[in-house]
């Protein structure tokens, strides 16, 4: 049994082979899930066509959507930062969309979207690096983790791409490293769905 502990958000950032493992994490998600889950996953700039929100939400029992600028967060509902954009989270717990430059190569950046997080949650939220194929996310989850968050990471052995795993387990001294099967599980174990 996990850490049981009052969440307000999950933010996930996934890279190389995080069209696998999404759907994974996710579909363990119960349709009572008590938090939003916000996540930033590394696609090419002009990937408009909507095929991971689709894919997603064919397979979870949670809604899944686009990341709309100044969109008030909601409980049950899965985030995806749209292509080619930075999602933040405001103060005020709405989502901001921004253009800025590049982070670590990537936009969405998942080190932005962490950092944003855990000013707005501090320790009432989870980050979750799943594979990928570069450092995007270890400065962010450090961060997470930093404010009292709990962090989780994919274990890079099963990782279609390990180099974000690993990148973030040796950049943070993270609270757990879970075969991509256990994730979701320990998600709903460290989340009171009541």
């Amino acid at each position: 049994m996990g850490d049981t502990r009052i969440i307000e958000a999950v933010v996930i950032g996934a890279s190389a082979g995080g069209f696998g493992a999404l759907p994974q994490v996710l579909a363990a998600l119960p349709a009572n899930f008590p938090a939003p889950v916000i996540i930033a996953q590394h696609m090419h700039p002009h990937s408009h066509d909507g095929f991971l929100t689709d894919t997603l939400d064919s397979k979870c029992l949670l809604q899944v959507k686009e990341a709309e600028e100044k969109e008030v967060l909601k409980a049950g509902i899965i985030y995806l930062a749209p292509a080619n954009y930075h999602l933040l989270i405001e103060k005020d717990k709405t989502l901001s969309l921004s253009t800025e430059d590049k982070v670590n190569y990537s936009r969405p950046s998942i080190d932005v979207l962490f950092e944003s997080a855990a000013e707005v949650f501090g320790r009432r939220m989870v980050g979750v690096i799943l594979t990928g194929g570069n450092s995007d996310g270890a400065a962010g989850l450090k961060k997470v983790k930093a404010v009292g968050g709990l962090t989780l990471v994919q274990d890079p052995e099963g990782a279609e791409a390990a180099t974000m795993p690993r990148a973030a387990i040796e950049n943070c001294h993270v609270d757990r490293v879970l075969p991509l099967a256990d994730l979701g599980k320990a998600l709903v174990e460290n989340v009171d769905c009541g």
